[in-house]
């Protein structure tokens, strides 16, 4: 029976089960998932939000085949104050330098967000007083390593905090979770992630 899960993941913790490099892994969290589940695709381990889980390897390949175009959702805090010509320009494909190659994106969908009701991350931010922060929200359909953190560095406004808040049609705040807990899905609601 294919079985599928949402996971709302915490700062810190890796997208695979077991610890590594004195990182916890979401095995450490306790969950009780059952033993046949994987992590689909990949958050890293500064990074939060919502990661699935199942044992549906059809499933899991649609999610993350290049080719699907799927597309993921971020709320991004970034050091700095962008303005609309700043988030045309993160929208516009950029070349970027991903694990020693040049990488050239496809285009983004971005634009600034209101102030965002999420729990403080532990531990919290770096926080300058004399510089002003943004929450923006950012779609992409790839997901190269680091890529959205590398995006918004080469505009001129580091990433802070990075909350992947949905997959598809599939959204974090509509499943109601906490950091570091999970939710079971049916498929039905499982398969918005595929929208």
């Amino acid at each position: 029976m294919f079985r599928y899960f949402a996971l709302n993941k915490p700062y810190g913790v890796l997208s695979q089960f077991t610890d590594e490099a004195g990182h916890p892994g979401i095995a450490s969290l306790g969950l009780g998932l059952p033993n046949d589940v994987w992590p689909v695709g990949r958050l890293d381990r500064d990074s939060e939000g919502l990661l699935m889980l199942t044992n549906d390897m059809r499933y899991r390949s649609a999610l993350t085949d290049p080719a699907s175009k799927c597309p993921k959702n971020y709320w991004v805090q970034v050091e700095g104050d962008p303005d609309e010509q700043d988030l045309a320009n993160m929208e516009k494909p950029m070349k970027l330098r991903i694990k020693g190659k040049e990488h050239l994106t496809v285009g983004a969908r971005v634009s600034l967000m209101s102030d965002l009701s999420i729990p403080e991350r532990t531990p919290p931010i770096r926080f300058r007083k004399h510089i002003p922060t943004r929450w923006i929200q950012l779609e992409i359909t790839e997901g190269k390593n680091r890529q959205i953190r590398r995006m918004t560095a080469h505009v001129g406004f580091p990433t802070l905090r990075l909350i992947r808040a949905g997959i598809g049609d599939l959204m974090l705040e509509d499943l109601g979770i906490d950091p570091g807990m999970v939710c079971e899905l049916d498929r039905s609601v499982a398969n918005r992630a595929l929208r």
